[in-house]
């Protein structure tokens, strides 16, 4: 196999989402950012990569018999090794530059949940080494996204962190470099989706895509219901299940609200379940520095309001929390004393 690290510039960190892929290069930054959504097309019974990331994303429920669109990770985790590769090859062309720049020790950093098996480690790992990295390293999400939060983690003080993400929520106490306790939720973004596309079929009796609930959650979501009893409003067009003819209905924020209420209440009691298992010591600190909330799924409408009314703690949303995972995972690729939060694969 052709070992496309050689035609990257530096060693990487690859945030690997269920909903987006981010990947940032050593002494660079991040480079790339895009969904993780492969489309493979079948040609005389053999199948090849038609498109990948943004390109691919656009074919969502639109393809020919002989292309399928594909998200090879589920939950956080590979649920597709094949696909998983090539997605990851993909990124790694994207991330790279000259050829020759990218030495045999060569070393990506990979994020995983803190929940995964170690069957679910050794297939991210597989992937990674498999694409022709020389080194692999992992790192939990929930410490990335407090180094990228820039939460002073190598520091004897405890921090709460939340990365809600597009396929589990990361609840993560951390102190001295360490997680403390740690909580791995397989509810997130896509959930949310689903939700969405569950509601508008039981209450409209409306089929909708997944493109179509995603951007409902993006322009109307929120974890509150709105204070005039309605909020702002948006047009959902679909196939009308009855009928079986295009259709389009008005679909309020107080509407979202309600189909959200579910996935809203179990991040919570998620949250609660960690505060419940945190040391006294720590909780102290806890009720200073409040929780850090990361992640695409951060960026709900009224999601850091309602955990705080939850906990009565304070709560804030990171400075490019769609990123901080990614940043983070990066910075110990950079940062000698941070190396000591990475797992060697």
């Amino acid at each position: 196999m052709r070992n496309l690290f050689k035609l990257s510039p530096r060693d990487i960190a690859i945030d690997l989402g269920t909903a987006n892929t981010v990947v940032y290069a050593r002494g660079v930054g991040i480079v790339t950012s895009e969904p993780s959504v492969v489309a493979m097309e079948t040609v005389n019974g053999v199948r090849q990569v038609r498109a990948v990331g943004n390109d691919a994303k656009l074919m969502l429920g639109k393809t020919p018999e002989n292309v399928r669109t594909i998200r090879p990770l589920r939950n956080g985790v590979i649920a597709d090794l094949e696909t998983a590769e090539e997605m990851i090859k993909h990124f790694i062309r994207k991330a790279g530059g000259a050829p020759g720049r990218f030495g045999r020790g060569s070393e990506v950093v990979i994020c995983i949940p803190s929940g995964a098996t170690s069957v679910e480690r050794r297939a991210i790992r597989d992937a990674v080494h498999n694409a022709g990295a020389a080194t692999v390293s992992l790192i939990e999400e929930p410490m990335a996204a407090a180094i990228g939060a820039g939460l002073p983690v190598a520091d004897p003080v405890g921090n709460l962190v939340v990365d809600i993400g597009g396929g589990t929520t990361e609840v993560g106490v951390i102190s001295l470099q360490g997680l403390a306790y740690c909580r791995s939720a397989r509810i997130g973004g896509d959930r949310m989706d689903e939700a969405i596309i569950s509601y508008v079929r039981r209450r409209f009796n409306l089929a909708i895509g997944e493109g179509t609930a995603e951007r409902v959650k993006l322009e109307i979501g929120s974890a509150l219901r709105p204070g005039d009893g309605t909020g702002p409003l948006t047009g959902v067009r679909g196939r009308d299940v009855s009928r079986g003819v295009p259709a389009e209905v008005e679909l309020s924020q107080a509407q979202v609200a309600e189909a959200l209420t579910e996935c809203v209440s179990q991040i919570v009691e998620v949250v609660r379940t960690a505060l419940e298992h945190t040391q006294p010591e720590i909780a102290a600190d806890v009720i200073d520095n409040g929780i850090t909330l990361t992640g695409g799924g951060s960026l709900l409408s009224g999601i850091d309001t309602l955990l705080q009314e939850a906990t009565g703690l304070p709560v804030r949303i990171a400075e490019d929390a769609m990123n901080c995972v990614a940043l983070g995972a990066g910075r110990t690729l950079e940062d000698q004393i941070l190396r000591g939060a990475l797992i060697p694969a």
